[in-house]
């Protein structure tokens, strides 16, 4: 077990996650017309619950760099409303066909199919225009390079991809070299996006993100290897969603194939090796331990 600086994560979180909110009901306020229920839809999703991961990681990378805050949780929350849009999506009857996410009923089920795929839509083109503004940074390169890597990361290389592989693999007989290539597009590009975002904030160097990567591909495999274990043998009321799904599924995870110890180690394992590549920072680097640790230790 890693010995982890004193850091409040808990409260750190909820910070974050706080003002994540506060910006999701600023711009998902109703307009007071015909699409009322579609901006329903959208804050029902991205509006409270969740771990906040992605945006989190982007404030404590932010950090390491002195970056205004402000503009960090905006960035952060472009990427979240990217995943809460891949949520809705997931969730609908043609994906995993799940009733409960967060502890509450999926979009499709609050309201309907077609505004579910709507509000998807929607929360998709929010985080861009999120992006594009000014407020996020007053550098047009930065907000150029913020847009691209972001569709990137979302796209058929990245989540999309995964998502597309991970359909494919149903019933398939997949080795851990596929599984760790089709979770690393499926969950670890936007997580690895989220740390890449305050690096581009920052104008590092490409060759100086190196550790920053790896740090970030560490965490997301990590994150996933969790993800299976709570799905293999977690609570659904911790998790907030159905659990067992892969198995009913017959997919191939990293539990199902190195077994739940062998898993666990494999997730403590890199971890370590996500820490490891913070060696060159002080306390400034605490909160990103903190996470990394975090992504092995939750039960939702």
């Amino acid at each position: 077990m890693l010995t982890l600086p004193a850091v409040d994560l808990d409260g750190e979180a909820r910070a974050v996650s706080a003002e994540v909110d506060a910006l999701f009901k600023r711009l998902l306020k109703p307009p007071g017309d015909g699409r009322d229920r579609l901006y329903q839809a959208m804050a029902h999703a991205a509006i409270g619950g969740g771990k906040r991961l992605r945006p989190l990681l982007t404030v404590a990378t932010a950090r390491l760099f002195n970056l205004d805050r402000t503009r960090a949780v905006r960035v952060g929350t472009a990427i979240e409303a990217i995943h809460v849009y891949s949520l809705i999506h997931d969730d609908l009857p043609c994906m995993d066909d799940d009733d409960l996410r967060r502890g509450r009923p999926t979009v499709h089920k609050a309201f309907d199919e077609a505004t579910a795929v709507l509000a998807g839509d929607s929360l998709h083109a929010l985080a861009f225009e999120i992006l594009a503004d000014h407020a996020t940074s007053a550098n047009p390169v930065v907000r150029a390079e913020l847009v691209g890597d972001l569709a990137r990361a979302s796209g058929p290389d990245g989540m999309a991809g995964g998502q597309m592989m991970d359909l494919a693999a149903e019933g398939q007989s997949l080795d851990i070299a596929a599984i760790g290539r089709l979770q690393q597009l499926k969950t670890g590009a936007l997580i690895e996006h989220s740390v890449e975002a305050a690096c581009i904030m920052a104008g590092l160097a490409s060759q100086a993100r190196t550790p920053y990567r790896g740090y970030a591909r560490n965490v997301g495999l990590a994150f996933q290897i969790a993800d299976d274990l709570i799905d293999h043998g977690g609570d659904e009321a911790s998790a907030g969603k159905r659990v067992g799904k892969d198995a009913a599924a017959g997919k191939a995870t990293f539990v199902s194939l190195l077994g739940e110890e062998r898993a666990r180690a494999q997730a403590d394992l890199l971890v370590a090796q996500a820490i490891e590549h913070l060696h060159d920072h002080g306390a400034e680097a605490d909160l990103l331990r903190a996470i990394a640790r975090f992504a092995v230790e939750r039960d939702h």
